[in-house]
This record gives C-alpha cells, sequence and structure tokens, in this order.
C-alpha cells in the first residue's frame, strides 16, 4: 500500500476532486437524513455549506448541530468497489450569521466557484452558511489503507492500528 507520505498527499489533493459532499444529519426525533450540498472547504479543513433553510439537513442542524460528511470516489472510476477511496468527518455544524463580513466572503467564495446561481440564492431570505469543523475522521485509501485523523491536527494523517479502527499509532 501507499506510505504515510504518500497518503498524506492524496489526503490534502482529495477534497480538490470534488464538489459536492454527502452529508448525514439527524433529526431532533433521532430520524437520519442521508443527503448532499456543493461546499467549499478552507485550508484548516473547516467545510462551508450554502444551503436553504427548507431543507431536511439545514432543519436537523438546527436542532442537532452535528453531522457526518463523506467525500468518495466515484463508482465509475474505482479500481475495487468494495474499496473506493474516501473521506469521512465528523462535524460540529455553526450557523454564520447573514450579511456580515464572513458570510459576504464566504457567500463571494461559493459565487466565484458555482457561478451565477449564487447571485440568485443570496437574494433568497432562507439561503444560510453553515460552518463545519471537523472533530474526527478517516481517510481511507483502499485495503490496507486505513488513516485517522485527530480534530486537533487536522492535517495529519495517522496509521490505524490493525484490527481496531478506533486506536492509532503514534
Amino acid at each position: 500500500m501507499n506510505s504515510i507520505q504518500q497518503a498524506q498527499e492524496i489526503y490534502q489533493s482529495f477534497p480538490r476532486r470534488f464538489h459536492s459532499l454527502m452529508l448525514s444529519t439527524v433529526s431532533g426525533e433521532g430520524v437520519p437524513d442521508a443527503s448532499y450540498a456543493p461546499f467549499i472547504m478552507n485550508a484548516q479543513k473547516q467545510i462551508y455549506l450554502f444551503v436553504s433553510g427548507l431543507s431536511t439537513h439545514t432543519q436537523n442542524l438546527l436542532v442537532r448541530p452535528q453531522a457526518s460528511v463523506l467525500l468518495i470516489e466515484d463508482e465509475g472510476s474505482a479500481q475495487q468497489i468494495f474499496a473506493r477511496c474516501r473521506l469521512s468527518y465528523l462535524c460540529q455544524a455553526k450557523f454564520m450569521e447573514r450579511n456580515t463580513g464572513e458570510w459576504q466572503y464566504i457567500a463571494d467564495q461559493f459565487q466565484e466557484k458555482f457561478g451565477d446561481i449564487v447571485t440568485v440564492f443570496r437574494r433568497l431570505p432562507d439561503f444560510r452558511v453553515v460552518e463545519l469543523t471537523p472533530t474526527q475522521g478517516r481517510f481511507i485509501l483502499g485495503f490496507g489503507g486505513a488513516y485517522h485523523i485527530r480534530g486537533n491536527d487536522l492535517n495529519r494523517l495517522v496509521l490505524e492500528e490493525r484490527g481496531n479502527p478506533n486506536s492509532s499509532s503514534k
């Protein structure tokens, strides 16, 4: 499999391959919801969503500000369907105050990446910017290539010990 240095390089560039992510949230009644959303990510691995307040995932995040996100290799390009490359994070959600400087900056980035449709969204009063801050994660590079990502250093992979995905070697 890949060396830790190779895995680290792939990990750093992996999110740039995607324009949207899979999003998992839970309602106040404990009902899970799987959806997707376009996103942007900064160098500190904070993830931003520009979402409608009418959507189920936005309503869920307002009640329970936790989410799981997944970026996964396309089935068509995967060498092995059982070992698709993927990155997942557990995240804390925070809604940004509308029309602040920070909100405008993130909305500008969405407009630059996704085009004129964002101009329409910016005018709609229900659209919100959500900041997802990862608390931990996993990066899988096929069979035998499982890495843990700790919240105190989201830019560094740690090789998972065989047989115990919850413990990490240093």
